[in-house]
């Protein structure tokens, strides 16, 4: 019995798992670097798990709360993938002393050969304590991006 046990365990662990990818996109340029990544299930609508990431504004002062982010599954609020696009859109609010800051990262891409999707991102920041005339408007910047999907 157990070596029926064990030869079916051995099978079964010998058989690829198709039911799950993942997508990543990863910058370092003059402005950010970042690094974000997921997990993708096939079927059920392709949901994500698993988001994790890291952003850096490189021209943010040391110690200020806008330098650096992490991200988690809950900041990832859209993302399309299928066999000529990887969107992502990423949205994290920094809460200071009564006020909020945010961070919103757009990563749009194109396929480029299989697996592989190059594009843009757009990262728009909002400053509370920098908008003085408390209109809203974020600074943006913007630059090359390279994904990759299973």
């Amino acid at each position: 019995m157990r070596t029926i046990i064990c030869v079916t365990m051995l099978l079964s662990s010998a058989v690829p798992a198709f039911a799950s990818g993942g997508i990543w996109c990863n910058v370092d340029d003059t402005a950010v670097t970042f690094d974000v990544g997921a997990g993708v299930t096939r079927g059920m609508g392709g949901p994500t798990f698993n988001f994790r990431g890291d952003l850096e504004i490189k021209a943010r002062p040391a110690g200020d709360g806008l330098r650096k982010t992490a991200f988690e599954d809950s900041n990832l609020t859209q993302y399309w993938l299928d066999g000529k696009e990887l969107r992502l859109n990423i949205y994290h609010e920094h809460e200071v002393a009564d006020t909020f800051d945010s961070v919103e990262l757009t990563i749009l891409t194109k396929a480029s050969d299989e697996g592989v999707y190059d594009g843009q991102y757009t990262l728009a920041v909002y400053d509370s304590t920098a908008d003085k005339d408390k209109d809203g408007k974020t600074a943006e910047l913007t630059g090359k991006v390279s994904c990759g999907a299973e």
